[in-house]
């Protein structure tokens, strides 16, 4: 198993943000994690990537213990966070941009052929290399967000909320780079709000309600579950 999480807890203050999750996350496999505002998904991915501490419970990665490293040193382990909002340097250049993804490396012709490689997964990156992040549409910033962390050469890539606030013709194309960047070997958790986009990419899910593990398995099983069609999909 590439990564395990063992009943994490996580609070922020005295405030409990996820509550004794358990999940596990194949090689190669994408495996999303849904649910409501608020319900935890966010705090989850923070957790793996050592932008939020533990309360209780642990996480391994690649057969080694991760939850007491620094997020610069989880990154060097082989884990890349795309968060919410993309979080982009918006007076920093394109290429600036994605360059910063591979800060950690050392391997100045692996980052130069990975820069090109990005370029080729996102043309309009390419065009763009020399323009500032910040007068480039939502979509073309999310595109730069993913790019960024791909130059960071992950095993795993955590991506909150890829889809939002996207036209529907750009989620489309972010489903497909979603899918390419998945059949390259890199493993995927994606979080969303957009069910039927995450259960029709996914494997696997998750769903999380208000901080606890409320339903788990294949994703096909859970877009047919009763529940699930109400809550998250509006059937």
């Amino acid at each position: 198993m590439l990564l395990e999480m063992k009943d994490a807890s996580v609070n922020y203050g005295k405030v409990s943000a996820i509550r004794n999750i358990s999940m596990s996350v194949p090689e190669g496999s994408v495996v999303t994690i849904i649910g409501a505002n608020g319900a935890g998904k966010s705090t989850t991915l923070r957790a793996l990537s050592g932008l939020a501490s533990l309360r209780s419970g642990e996480i391994s990665f690649n057969g080694k213990r991760i939850d007491k490293l620094a997020a610069h040193r989880i990154v060097g382990e082989g884990i890349a966070h795309v968060p919410e909002g993309r979080r982009i340097f918006p007076d920093l250049t394109v290429e600036e941009n994605l360059r910063t993804g591979a800060f950690l490396r050392k391997d100045k012709k692996g980052i130069e052929a990975d820069l090109e490689s990005c370029f080729d997964h996102f043309p309009r990156l390419k065009e763009r290399r020399r323009q500032l992040a910040k007068t480039m549409s939502g979509g073309e910033q999310q595109m730069l967000a993913i790019g960024r962390a791909l130059m960071a050469k992950p095993k795993l890539l955590l991506m909150d909320e890829p889809s939002m606030g996207l036209a529907p013709i750009i989620v489309e194309e972010i489903a497909r780079i979603i899918e390419t960047i998945n059949a390259q070997g890199i493993t995927v958790i994606l979080v969303e709000q957009n069910a039927e986009l995450a259960l029709g990419l996914a494997t696997y899910a998750y769903v999380l309600e208000t901080g606890n593990l409320a339903l788990e398995g294949p994703a096909d099983e859970l877009h047919d579950n009763d529940h699930v069609r109400a809550a998250y999909l509006g059937v």
